[in-house]
């Protein structure tokens, strides 16, 4: 079997020394996720240094160590583990001969960096590589490109940022042939002065573009032709997305059936039909983002189409659990993983498409900035037009959309998420629709498992 890396080719690529011959077949940072023959990276950071951690790493069965200074065992010693990792992502990324794809965007990447994978997979089976978890940080980057095996034929990574020229340097790294941005919306907005400024941010993506790469951009988006200005000078093709008129890869129609929703499409070469499993609008728009991605790096439309109609939801993105409250049967949506404006009001819209008493369970929206109240309060509308009859406020940050619902619907404000696992239990009935959504760490994970574990 091929090794991912050889102990020479890692040195080669870091400019580090070999203590000996070994061959690797991953590469972890987490000495807890170190598993036979792994390359073990010994980074150091504000509050630990991976080097405290190499005995752990080699008795998980390390292959070999990366580390800046001497240490028992198989090791590359380089003169920063941090700037070497980048080293071996851009010999990663160096030697792959297939496409590579990178996603961003405020809402929906790495939901629409699985559904990628999903379909490049099914295009080419165990030949697809994409970034684990939501390793999209200027750590993660490095790791996936890392672990990208040399026979790969589609890779899709997904980078994220909260700051201004974050993206430009991750791009970089990944020399996307396709650069895709799902959305613009508000998020991170305390570190940023507007929207606009968050379209500028999202923009950088573009400028690690392979040559003759395609930019990927949602036509309905108010900051469309921004992002296209900001792909015009590196891209070779722009391509947009969406409902509109005008829009390259466009929804001709959509309808809903007990699978999901059955999708027309026109896309720049082909006329597709396919079903998109996953509830709600936001993910028509999602999956025409997705077969945009497919045909601009030579995959398979058909095989896509099938991976959508197969595609389940990722836990805290969607993830639909039956619960059996009272000998009767609940629906939990679990969207616990993230929150701001935009995907609020879009999954509030999905289960207001939903049968029974609709129940929520929302946490504070973080790093929204100076208008952060406003923009809580403005959840009662949708709120309201979702048809919401019991709602369970968690945070602080809540307190502005708790007066705004105040007997509108029966209402609980609690101020961490270990109060709302208490009332949660409570709350969730036979016949129940219940999403629970919010910022991550606000910690609506523990509320799902407990509801999950209280009502099988």
């Amino acid at each position: 079997m091929t090794p991912l890396w050889t102990a020479a080719e890692v040195a080669a690529a870091t400019g580090g020394h070999a203590s000996a011959d070994f061959d690797l077949s991953g590469v972890a940072f987490d000495s807890r996720e170190v598993g036979p023959s792994d390359l073990f990276v010994a980074l150091k950071g504000e509050a630990t240094d991976g080097h405290r951690f190499v005995p752990q790493a080699l008795a998980q069965g390390a292959g070999g160590l990366l580390v800046s200074q001497p240490v028992d065992g198989p090791h590359i010693l380089v003169a920063d583990t941090a700037q070497a990792l980048d080293a071996l992502a851009t010999a990663a990324r160096a030697r792959a001969a297939g496409k590579v794809i990178g996603v961003t965007g405020s809402v929906g990447k790495t939901s629409v960096k699985e559904a990628l994978f999903a379909a490049l997979d099914r295009t080419a089976p165990g030949r697809a590589h994409r970034s684990l978890k939501s390793y999209n940080n200027h750590v993660g980057v490095p790791l996936s490109l890392a672990r990208m095996p040399r026979d790969t034929r589609f890779g899709v990574f997904e980078m994220g940022m909260n700051h201004a020229g974050e993206l430009a340097g991750l791009t970089q790294l990944v020399r996307p042939d396709v650069a895709l941005v799902t959305t613009v919306a508000l998020a991170h907005g305390a570190f940023f002065a507007d929207e606009a400024a968050i379209a500028d941010a999202k923009g950088e993506i573009f400028q690690g573009l392979a040559p003759g790469g395609t930019a990927i951009i949602p036509f309905d988006s108010p900051h469309r032709d921004r992002l296209i200005a900001a792909a015009r000078p590196h891209a070779g093709a722009i391509v947009t997305f969406g409902h509109g008129d005008g829009a390259d890869v466009r929804a001709r129609d959509g309808v809903k059936t007990s699978r999901g929703t059955f999708v027309q499409a026109r896309m720049r070469d082909a006329e597709v039909s396919f079903t998109v499993a996953m509830p709600g609008d936001h993910w028509v728009v999602n999956a025409l983002a997705v077969m945009a991605a497919v045909e601009a790096a030579g995959g398979d439309l058909a095989a896509a189409g099938l991976a959508l109609a197969d595609m389940a939801g990722l836990a805290g993105r969607g993830r639909r659990h039956i619960l059996s409250p009272g000998g009767g049967q609940a629906l939990l949506i679990d969207e616990s993983y993230n929150a701001n404006p935009a995907s609020m009001r879009a999954t509030l819209a999905m289960l207001g498409a939903e049968r029974g008493r609709r129940v929520i369970i929302l946490g504070s929206m973080r790093e929204l900035g100076p208008d952060e109240a406003r923009h809580h309060a403005e959840l009662a509308g949708p709120i309201g037009e979702a048809g919401v009859a019991v709602a369970l406020l968690v945070g602080t940050e809540m307190k502005p959309l708790a007066d705004a619902l105040e007997g509108r619907v029966e209402l609980v404000h609690v101020p961490d998420a270990a109060a709302a696992a208490a009332q949660a239990l409570r709350l969730v009935a036979p016949g129940d629709a219940l999403l629970v959504k919010g910022s991550n760490s606000v910690g609506l994970a523990g509320v799902v498992d407990a509801l999950v574990r209280g009502h099988v």
